[in-house]
């Protein structure tokens, strides 16, 4: 399966990566195929070390800005000449989505997808790591907008939070049969 991932590209505390070194492995040597955004540094970085270590692939999906922090080990680098072409491809090129510890780039994108979800334009599973909690503000203002009638489907056909590395793959693996 290729699972795309949406997560920092800033070195962060071992609560995060931790973590996602944990799913790098399960991902790797469920023979899955990183799509990431195509950087080395921070979080990205060390998933696709932790994926191709494991014996996955990697497929980097770059932009023309960024290119100074491209991963050179990649077994495929696309390049895309901004960010929301970048979104794009991560979107197409990806059978499910998953969201690590992130920032304003990350909550951008897991927004994006959710947006497009709601509509209609995707029906690919979309899975929060909330490592720590670290998107209980997050689940806290989703679950109000499905509450209050502001989300057309309910939030479960939307999004899945896990606890765990293990416990997104289980989604997906499932979502998968």
């Amino acid at each position: 399966m290729n699972i795309t991932v949406f997560c920092s590209a800033h070195r962060l505390d071992k609560k995060y990566t931790v973590p996602a070194a944990e799913f790098a492995r399960l991902l790797g040597e469920g023979g899955h195929t990183l799509v990431w955004g195509g950087s080395r540094a921070g979080l990205m970085g060390q998933l696709a070390d932790g994926v191709k270590a494991a014996g996955g692939r990697l497929v980097g999906i770059s932009v023309e800005f960024l290119q100074h922090k491209v991963y050179k080990g990649a077994d495929v680098m696309v390049t895309t000449p901004d960010l929301a072409a970048r979104k794009a491809e991560l979107l197409a090129h990806g059978d499910a989505l998953v969201v690590l510890a992130g920032g304003l780039g990350t909550l951008d994108e897991v927004t994006e997808v959710l947006e497009l979800k709601k509509h209609g334009m995707h029906d690919k599973p979309v899975v929060l790591l909330d490592t720590e909690g670290f998107y209980a503000g997050l689940r806290l203002q989703l679950e109000r907008m499905d509450a209050e009638g502001f989300l057309p489907r309910p939030l479960a056909e939307l999004v899945v939070f896990a606890r765990t590395p293990a416990e997104v793959l289980a989604h997906l693996n499932a979502h998968r049969n």
